[in-house]
């Protein structure tokens, strides 16, 4: 099979292509472009450092609120992997692999642009980590999201020096180790350069470019598994009509409606005379909620596009008009907001599907209690909904926004910071919750429609009904219910629906 590269390029890097990048194992080749401009910006902050007697910061100073002291020019080197050395202070879980690739490729595109200083056997180095499937061990915890994610950028590019761990082949290893098995010198950083790894948002990227690749997923997961469970429900097609919607034109409610009504068309069930007038809510109204999750989807998207397209370490080099300028392009406000938004339309998405299993194990409108044909000696589904309750909860929880908080670092020089790491590993966690309740869901949407026959629901239904129940079977009598919530899950993440947006 042929290798697929990706050239790093000051093209736009879209979210679909990273999507790509990370779903089909592309290598990474450093484009012509993008070497020069490293080349360029490397070779004028040299000159600028001999030439410039005012001090330059981080460059010639120390950070934070040691920037008033300056570094004798024998000391430079020293200062960057002391920086580096210094900051790797993460704790707790770590990092998943397929997070830290992305944090390298967005880590090399930020430094490709030319405005960082770096050294080009940096960069290239880098690039060697992604292609190689070279994993540095990051944490979880540690970054305020200013002076963008200093602890597990430490982390992730510690190993470039021959420092921390990495996991390679499946074991974790220390950066000297890796050296030495991939035969490998350390890198001689140059001045600036510590901060220019260290610097920058690529933590807070990773986890959001993440999130907003399964929210979308799920997103379209929510609108099969909700139509399904409509139609075993016994529900109503008319609130999916798009007069309704025409004159609240909400793009996510358009869509969400016209998706639910084609995913319907051709079933024999929601077309049957209704007794009931209306639906509760968590059904009636998922143009109303599952579209709101669309459109935040959508937004926090555009947001993240342009910061996957930025440079965001400090101080900014620019040759074109002689400067070396120390600001805040490290701030993770512009994506810590969007995370912790994306991270409350989440919750809302699993917090309506938990409505629609608790309906659905009501024992109402001709479905038995918890479905199960003999409840009693059996509990059947009851529990099902518990989990899913459990896992909602913790959901809600976890969306009091990180963003809206603030602690004071570096001796107050640093006195707003953005939290956007925790709105990013807050966001991760909503979003696997999310699927497991839309999994749970599924599981129960399914065994409903088995007490619905020999009625049929609609062909794009029934394939779906048909390929899940090549992984989940129909329970009968009690069993152990783990496992089928864990195929399930598993179901979601592996099987493509009819339709799809195939743009992540």
């Amino acid at each position: 099979m042929e290798e697929k590269i990706h050239e790093i390029s000051a093209g736009h890097l879209t979210l679909s292509k990273v999507s790509k990048i990370m779903r089909h194992n592309y290598k990474l080749k450093l484009g012509d472009a993008s070497r020069k401009r490293i080349l360029r910006c490397r070779e004028y902050l040299d000159k600028k450092i001999a030439e410039n007697k005012e001090p330059i910061y981080g460059v010639t100073t120390g950070f934070g609120s040691l920037c008033n002291i300056n570094i004798d020019q024998d000391q430079l080197s020293r200062l960057q992997i002391n920086l580096m050395m210094s900051h790797a202070c993460g704790c707790g879980d770590r990092v998943p692999n397929e997070i830290v690739k992305m944090m390298l490729l967005l880590k090399i595109q930020s430094l490709s642009y030319g405005y960082s200083g770096c050294q080009l056997i940096t960069v290239e180095r880098l690039i060697d980590f992604f292609n190689e499937d070279v994993y540095p061990v990051v944490y979880m915890l540690g970054s305020v999201g200013s002076s963008g994610d200093l602890v597990p950028l430490a982390h992730l590019c510690l190993p470039l020096v021959g420092l921390g761990e990495v996991e390679y082949q499946g074991k974790v290893i220390s950066g000297q180790e890796l050296m030495q098995v991939k035969g490998w010198e350390p890198i001689q950083l140059a001045s600036k350069e510590g901060l220019a790894l260290l610097n920058g948002t690529q933590n807070m990227a990773a986890f959001c470019c993440w999130s907003i690749i399964h929210a979308t997923q799920l997103s379209n997961w929510a609108d099969y598994i909700g139509a399904l469970s409509l139609d075993v429900y016994d529900g109503r097609i008319e609130p999916f009509h798009p007069a309704v919607h025409a004159v609240r034109p909400h793009k996510g409610q358009i869509d969400t409606a016209a998706n639910i009504a084609n995913i319907l068309k051709g079933s024999e069930m929601i077309l049957r005379p209704k007794k009931h007038v209306q639906d509760p809510y968590s059904f009636r109204c998922m143009p109303q909620v599952h579209g709101a999750v669309k459109d935040t989807v959508r937004y926090v998207q555009t947001v993240t596009d342009v910061e996957i397209n930025a440079t965001t370490d400090n101080p900014t080099v620019c040759p074109d008009d002689d400067l070396v300028i120390s600001a805040g392009n490290f701030h993770g406000e512009p994506i810590a907001l969007p995370m912790d938004f994306l991270a409350i339309a989440m919750s809302e998405l699993s917090n309506i599907s938990e409505r629609r299993i608790y309906k659905l194990v009501s024992g109402t409108r001709g479905l038995p209690s918890f479905l199960v044909a003999y409840p009693g000696v059996n509990s059947g589904f009851m529990i099902t909904q518990y989990c899913a309750a459990s896992v909602v909860s913790q959901s809600k929880g976890l969306c009091m926004p990180a963003s809206v908080d603030s602690i004071p670092t570096c001796q107050g020089q640093e006195d707003h910071v953005s939290m956007g790491a925790n709105a990013g590993t807050k966001l991760y966690n909503v979003v696997l919750n999310t699927e497991r309740v839309l999994a749970i869901e599924l599981f129960n949407a399914a065994q409903a429609l088995d007490f619905r026959r020999p009625l049929k629901t609609s062909p794009i239904l029934e394939q779906l009904y048909a390929d899940y129940r090549k992984v989940v079977p129909f329970i009968d009598e009690d069993e152990l219910m783990y496992p089928h919530i864990a195929k399930s899950i598993e179901f979601l993440r592996t099987e493509s629906m009819p339709n799809l947006n195939k743009d992540l």
